[in-house]
């Protein structure tokens, strides 16, 4: 960075638009019977029909109509009931028609938005501009050999949906935090797996800059194949500063498609951007219409699950969590599903999350774990909360005594294990005075300190007190009674 481009930065607005491309989790591809899994041999998942040889014809895989309308009403896009589909014509080695079968003036989803939380705390709402459905290309590779290109063909016939933004994005945090909400929606819907560095998810990235206050977009660069959260900021970083020192020395913009060097951090020209008519759209002679209707649109939309933007706000007002604990939890779809097993069972939604975000996440981490390996059950965990709410054992007793045998044995429940190890408070024990007496005569000094006005101490004697009980006692009321003893010991 320069220091006129530092000097002058503050002038200048971000704007960016991101295409998602986000490969469809269907058993086969979107026009023929090849298998759409990833991996296997190279060229081995191919046919006639998905290489396009003369005289096979595409058949459109349902499940590719159905997964796009799942994720076109989760963004609430109007869903185009007249579809068609048309060939985009260009070339690459790994094309083997010539062309990509997409869908240009009519696709699958208009419209809709996406929301994001930022760290200032602001909600902002990107605009979708549609999401269409198109066939992936197949795989180059360029490293394999030191004068020889490679081609896998087992990717060219996957289906795609490419989720098109509205130039509404103005920082690489907005960016990064929009392609998570995108990857959350998939994994919710069970459409895709969002994995980036499979590439079942990659992103273009549409940059431009211009004065602030301008109402014209300035040109814009085109930045391919991202895969990646951090390589999609790294580039919107690059390309903001890269195109103000253009600008600045009195240049222009020129609007070409550019590759990102993650080893570098830097962008270089591809190629000349290329505009839709150098495309040659022309409707797909071999497809037909297709035709939706409401009544199938309502049967999708009926069997959809809670999706992550409903349930952020029903735990941030309902059940009354932090924005962190929704944030969190709502982040992965298999820790929602095991917390709302879990809050059918329990009525403290904050304890509940407080377990989630605390011990078991702690103990899935130390273990490698996902919550789907997790043996401790909602019913289970439900149970322990009950028994540290009803004041028979303390948290602390729960989480280091108790929760680490759960986690180890589904059958047993929390209640059984405490009286097991004899770990339940006696409300009529009265040794805790005996305690109290026990550690403030082993520690004079302390009560001195006490006395002269360093009340953190009662955070040792209680420490004491909890090892002298052998944590069966209430810590709150011990804690209220040590107090009331050094108050009168004055």
């Amino acid at each position: 960075m320069t220091n006129t481009s530092v000097a002058n930065i503050h002038k200048y607005e971000l704007v960016v638009g991101l295409e998602v491309h986000a490969q469809l989790s269907t058993a086969s591809k979107i026009f023929s019977a090849d298998s759409s899994a990833f991996g296997g041999k190279p060229n081995t998942h191919i046919s006639p029909v998905s290489l396009g040889h003369p005289g096979t014809l595409p058949k459109l895989n349902s499940k590719a109509i159905e997964y796009a309308v799942k994720l076109g009403l989760a963004v609430d896009s109007r869903i185009n009931l007249n579809n068609h589909f048309a060939r985009k014509n260009y070339f690459y080695a790994d094309l083997p028609k010539g062309y990509q079968i997409s869908q240009d003036t009519q696709p699958i989803c208009i419209g809709g938005s996406i929301e994001v939380h930022l760290k200032s705390g602001e909600t902002k709402n990107i605009a979708i501009h549609h999401i269409h459905m198109e066939e992936d290309a197949g795989k180059s590779m360029h490293d394999q050999h030191s004068t020889e290109s490679f081609i896998d063909l087992n990717r060219a016939g996957v289906p795609l949906l490419e989720i098109v933004s509205e130039p509404d994005i103005r920082s690489a945090e907005e960016a990064h935090q929009y392609l998570n909400e995108i990857r959350k929606l998939v994994r919710y819907l069970d459409i895709c797996d969002g994995n980036m560095e499979e590439g079942s998810l990659r992103c273009d990235a549409n940059i431009s800059v211009r004065l602030k206050g301008a109402e014209k977009l300035g040109n814009r660069c085109e930045v391919k194949n991202l895969n990646s959260f951090r390589n999609v900021q790294r580039a919107i970083e690059h390309e903001f500063v890269r195109q103000i020192e253009v600008l600045e020395a009195g240049g222009k913009i020129d609007q070409n498609t550019l590759n990102f060097d993650a080893d570098t951090g830097e962008t270089s020209v591809l190629r000349s951007k290329e505009m839709a008519n150098d495309y040659r759209y022309f409707p797909d002679p071999d497809l037909p219409p297709v035709i939706l209707t409401e009544d199938y649109i309502q049967r999708i939309r009926t069997a959809m699950p809670e999706l992550p933007k409903a349930l952020y706000h029903k735990y941030i007002t309902t059940l009354e969590l932090s924005v962190y604990d929704a944030s969190v939890i709502t982040a992965d779809k298999d820790l929602v599903h095991y917390f709302e097993e879990l809050i059918k069972l329990t009525a403290n939604y904050k304890a509940a999350a407080n377990w989630l975000m605390g011990a078991v996440k702690s103990y899935l981490n130390d273990h490698g774990m996902s919550i789907n390996q997790l043996t401790l059950t909602p019913q289970q965990l439900a149970g322990l909360i009950a028994l540290v709410d009803s004041g028979k054992v303390s948290s602390s007793v729960a989480a280091h005594k108790i929760f680490p045998v759960l986690v180890k044995d589904s059958a047993k429940a929390a209640q059984q294990v405490a009286d097991e190890l004899n770990l339940i408070i006696d409300e009529s024990a009265s040794d805790v005075s005996g305690f109290i007496k026990q550690t403030l005569e082993k520690h004079p000094d302390k009560v001195n300190e006490y006395h002269n006005g360093k009340k953190g101490v009662v955070g040792l004697f209680m420490g004491e007190i909890m090892k002298l009980s052998k944590g069966k006692i209430d810590p709150k009321k011990t804690n209220q009674l040590l107090i009331d003893v050094l108050e009168s010991s004055k």
